[in-house]
């Protein structure tokens, strides 16, 4: 589990990116920080690697003070998949991904073998091991970084918008694949987005960020859309608006996130969650479809 005790964060021009955040990230699960622009969700999510110290308070490893760790094996266990992939652009597919493993030491056969298994676990074809990142699409890119992420087998996966630069029908389809592995793997993931419809689709636990990190709820996506904490949260995830108004409609996988068009945003997990008190809530189409 990763915890965040009592964290601020403050720049020397006064800025203060986080104010006193608390919360448990619960192991095996994945939590979603999302928010508009500069409320301090990266600036948290590169605290659990310490590419960010705090300046205050503290952030926990199961019952280890990050603070405490040494920074360089501290970050080659833990996975980071960041926008627009970050791969080297001089290195192949299968190298780029067994970075972490080599460095740590991992036989060079033993680390592409490893590679090629993850290749798989994320959808790439085996003929692209021999690519360079410039001969990749960018979905395809970004499902290098995610094996990149997950060559050393972490146990915890922080991803800063890795989807947020490719279009939506391939972040669709990365969603999706996230989802997969996640069912497989059990991996604790940090995600940041600026989407919620994306937190919606991905997490267990939605955070909802104001400004300074203040957290408007920390709830499943299931409490998020049914009950909205306050105002900002109804605002923020689009109730009230015409355009952007989500509810829950009941169809043949589950429940499906949907706007006031019936556009599905998202999908929660059959038997997630009671019919009592969902608001706006539809007849399922005979069909299953929304």
């Amino acid at each position: 589990m990763i915890s965040f005790k009592n964290v601020g964060k403050s720049y020397p021009d006064g800025t203060q990116a986080v104010r006193d955040f608390s919360l448990d990230m619960p192991s095996g699960q994945t939590t979603v920080l999302v928010g508009s622009s500069g409320c301090g969700k990266t600036t948290l999510l590169r605290m659990v690697n310490k590419m960010i110290t705090p300046t205050s308070g503290s952030v926990w490893i199961d019952d280890d003070d990050v603070a405490t760790l040494a920074s360089v094996p501290l970050r080659r266990r833990i996975g980071y998949v960041m926008q627009n992939s970050g791969l080297l652009p001089h290195r192949r597919v299968i190298d780029n991904i067994a970075t972490v493993p080599l460095l740590n030491g991992v036989p060079k056969a033993q680390a592409h073998s490893r590679a090629r298994d993850l290749m798989d676990l994320v959808g790439l074809d085996p003929n692209m091991a021999a690519r360079y990142p410039s001969q990749l699409s960018g979905g395809q890119q970004q499902r290098v970084g995610v094996a990149r992420g997950l060559a050393a087998d972490p146990n915890i996966l922080l991803m800063d918008e890795p989807f947020g630069a490719v279009d939506p029908l391939v972040r669709a389809d990365l969603q999706a694949e996230l989802v997969r592995i996640q069912r497989e793997l059990h991996k604790t993931i940090v995600f940041v987005t600026h989407d919620i419809s994306e937190a919606l689709a991905l997490g267990d636990q939605i955070v909802i960020l104001k400004k300074g990190a203040e957290i408007g709820q920390a709830a499943s996506p299931q409490q998020v859309v049914a009950e909205p904490a306050d105002q900002f949260v109804a605002d923020f995830i689009g109730v009230g608006r015409r355009s952007l108004n989500l509810h829950l409609q009941p169809s043949a996988s589950g429940y499906l996130v949907v706007d006031d068009s019936g556009r599905p945003t998202g999908r929660l997990a059959p038997g997630s969650l009671s019919a009592a008190g969902l608001p706006q809530l539809a007849a399922p189409d005979p069909s299953g479809r929304p």
